[in-house]
């Protein structure tokens, strides 16, 4: 019987990367949140006697996840976010240690294993967190998280050189607190379209011309809200072959938003009347770059010809260490199906077809991301990223 929790762990694991694999799990967020769940489950059910076992094993998880779909980002993302939360409890515990403090003290009431009890709190604490940057920010890269024991960070440093930490000391309430804060990731996960939404009115004003292309929920509910106390125009790029600016248009209008569709060809002749372009972005790199829709290259390099500033909308969680160089680094090609007849494939025989999943979008195009804790200029990535995850964790480079 004591192996069952096991089993029911592997095959849980098993399952969602077989729906990694056939796609029926998709778009960042809906992926972020069922990895979250599943290494919660896994810190909560799994078998480890220290820290450094349970890193080892969400790493080893961390790359079947990765290897099951290597171009959802997030993943990668969220497995380096709780493998940074591990390593920082451990040695909140550790400096707690050798500080005399006692780690036993810790309630377990502070400690629930469910995310439900924490929402109110974390939407309080969010309301403040709009325009602040990494200062709200703890060093388990939650945020504002309330902690009776945070006041040692305020000391001396007992812990000279982390790199010799060999995180294989045990401490009884490890595990209560790691899920607290697997907890609070989960609360930021849920709560961050409206927390992005909550800065609209500081950056559109009425009777401005907005252009965005895609379909984006932060982007939607971003508009959307600005839509409550302003005026604005939106210009929505109808993205070919996937057409999916087409469900933004028809989601925005019926917000009683003025929205306009345009073709992508018309983006160059239609940019000159725009005053600000805001997007999404499937990924944030590391310099600040972003891998986008398809079409995103193309948008930003106009808006930068008529010195239209782009305005990039994402949640923290899709903050990722690696740099993407060209076109090709992180991309991949969709079917020609969306827009060549397989009936006249006959005719087709010497014509090449590419039809590209993402465009890389370098940092200099970009004027500003609004995250859920605040705006920040792509030159500021670099900072966030040290905030959130540990060097170690580059789990691609293992």
């Amino acid at each position: 019987m004591e192996k069952q929790p096991e089993k029911q762990l592997e095959k849980q694991l098993e399952s969602f990367i077989l729906h990694l694999k056939r796609k029926t799990v998709v778009g960042s967020y809906q992926v972020s949140r069922a990895s979250a769940e599943l290494l919660r489950q896994w810190v909560h059910k799994g078998k480890w006697g220290n820290a450094k076992s349970l890193i080892d094993q969400i790493k080893s998880i961390g790359k079947k996840l990765i290897n099951a779909q290597p171009l959802e980002f997030c993943i990668g993302n969220i497995v380096r976010r709780v493998l940074f939360i591990i390593r920082e409890e451990y040695l909140t515990f550790l400096r707690n240690k050798k500080n005399g403090l006692n780690n036993d003290d810790y309630d377990d009431d502070d400690f629930e294993t469910t995310s439900t009890n924490n929402n109110n709190n974390n939407n309080n604490n969010n309301n403040n967190n709009n325009t602040s940057s990494s200062n709200n920010i703890n060093n388990s890269g939650n945020i504002n998280k309330n902690n009776k024991y945070n006041n040692v960070m305020l000391q001396d440093d007992p812990i000279d050189d982390q790199e010799d930490i060999d995180f294989t000391e045990t401490f009884p309430r490890l595990k209560a607190a790691i899920m607290d804060s697997i907890n609070e990731l989960i609360d930021e996960l849920e709560g961050l379209h409206r927390n992005v939404a909550e800065q609209a009115i500081e950056h559109i004003h009425s009777n401005e011309t907005i252009m965005t292309l895609g379909c984006s929920r932060t982007v939607e509910e971003f508009l959307k809200e600005a839509a409550r106390k302003r005026s604005f125009k939106v210009i929505v790029v109808e993205t070919a072959p996937s057409l999916e600016g087409q469900k933004t248009a028809i989601s925005l209008s019926k917000a009683s938003i003025d929205t306009t569709l345009i073709t992508d060809s018309a983006v160059f002749a239609m940019m000159s009347r725009v005053n600000k372009v805001i997007i999404g972005t499937h990924a944030v790199m590391a310099n600040g770059g972003l891998i986008a829709t398809s079409g995103t290259h193309t948008l930003a390099v106009a808006a930068k010809y008529h010195s239209v500033p782009i305005v990039v909308c994402t949640g923290l969680y899709k903050l990722c260490p690696l740099y993407a160089y060209d076109q090709d680094t992180f991309n991949n090609f969709g079917s020609p199906g969306e827009y060549l007849k397989f009936e006249e494939a006959e005719f087709l025989e010497n014509v090449h077809s590419y039809n590209p999943t993402f465009d890389y979008v370098a940092p200099d195009l970009v004027s500003l991301f609004i995250t859920n804790i605040g705006g920040h200029n792509p030159s500021y990535i670099y900072r966030l990223l040290q905030e959130y995850y540990d060097a170690r964790d580059i789990l691609e480079d293992e």
